[in-house]
């Protein structure tokens, strides 16, 4: 039964690599070519292409220390290579959540609809809103880094104390989901940003819907589909969030399991979920990207045709 789940997370862990590495590349590609085309670029689009960048390396980085884990698990206790996973992936990963919390922001300054003075001073800065979004949460990643490398440091120190094989296994594994927990309560930040965003654009949608009514006018106009359009992108995001969230969460807990391996691929194949599949969102919510990627399905069908006849 182990063998037949083994290999069906393999199947999926590899079907969502494959999702999150070229559903991204699509996605920076196609925005590049569009910024060197017109020579310029909107700040959405230069959103998604960021985002898009982060992300293939969160994939990347996420499926290159799974398979360390699983087949040069020693290689997980070196010193240099704890230092290099982990600071890497807590960078990717710290520039991944935030760029997608920012593009919550923009489509909440975008679209909503509201009178407060503070709302309206910020709707008419959505840049700097964004940059600064992303400036303020760098001193964030910073003590993220120095945290982490304390755990780093405490693990060494507890290993040079006792050098016995099984003593250091433990030890790893305490620092590891040390290190989780950290990066968990870390991404809690931008998830209530993101959180707040969902909820503002739903007061707005009320108010709206509400102003609609009273002026005897059709709900269905434009304003009411971008709130539609904005929330399902965000609500989206937000659950996968919670899923990416959750596995961060459920690997720090202590759980002593006989297959940890095949526990600890559940827990790869519910974080990868993120990454991959809300790039698929981002692509079919833009009209310009799902455009160019059916058009680009369209011609890749025709080449295969023209192939095989």
């Amino acid at each position: 039964m182990s063998d037949i789940l083994w290999c069906l997370l393999l199947t999926i862990l590899g079907v969502e690599f494959i999702i999150g590495i070229f559903g991204n590349l699509f996605m920076a590609v196609v925005n590049i070519m569009d910024w060197v085309k017109r020579r310029k670029i909107s700040l959405m689009d230069l959103i998604l292409t960021a985002l898009a960048i982060s992300r293939i390396g969160f994939v990347g980085s996420l499926f290159t220390a799974f398979l360390i884990f699983i087949m040069y698990p020693a290689l997980m206790m070196n010193e240099e290579m704890m230092n290099i996973l982990n600071i890497s992936w807590t960078m990717i990963n710290h520039f991944s959540i935030w760029l997608a919390t920012c593009l919550s922001i923009f489509y909440f300054l975008k679209i909503a609809n509201l009178s407060n003075s503070l709302f309206l001073y910020l709707k008419w800065r959505v840049k700097n809103v964004v940059s600064g979004t992303l400036l303020l949460s760098l001193p964030i990643l910073c003590i993220n880094i120095i945290v982490i490398n304390m755990n780093i440091a405490v693990w060494i120190d507890e290993c040079k104390t006792n050098m016995s094989f099984n003593s250091v296994s433990n030890d790893y594994v305490q620092f590891f989901k040390i290190s989780l927990l950290t990066n968990t309560i870390f991404t809690l930040i931008p998830f209530t940003v993101s959180l707040i965003t969902f909820l503002l654009l739903i007061f707005s949608l009320w108010k709206h819907l509400r102003n609609m009514q009273h002026s005897a006018q059709d709900s269905q106009d434009v304003s009411t589909t971008a709130h539609i359009k904005a929330l399902h992108t965000v609500v989206t995001f937000l659950l996968l969030y919670t899923i990416f969230f959750l596995s961060l969460a459920l690997q720090s807990w202590k759980n002593e399991v006989l297959y940890k391996n095949l526990i600890h691929l559940c827990y790869e194949a519910a974080g990868l979920i993120f990454p991959s599949g809300h790039s698929c969102v981002l692509i079919l919510g833009n009209t310009r990207l799902r455009q160019t990627f059916l058009s680009t399905m369209c011609w890749l069908r025709c080449r295969l045709k023209m192939l095989n006849s």
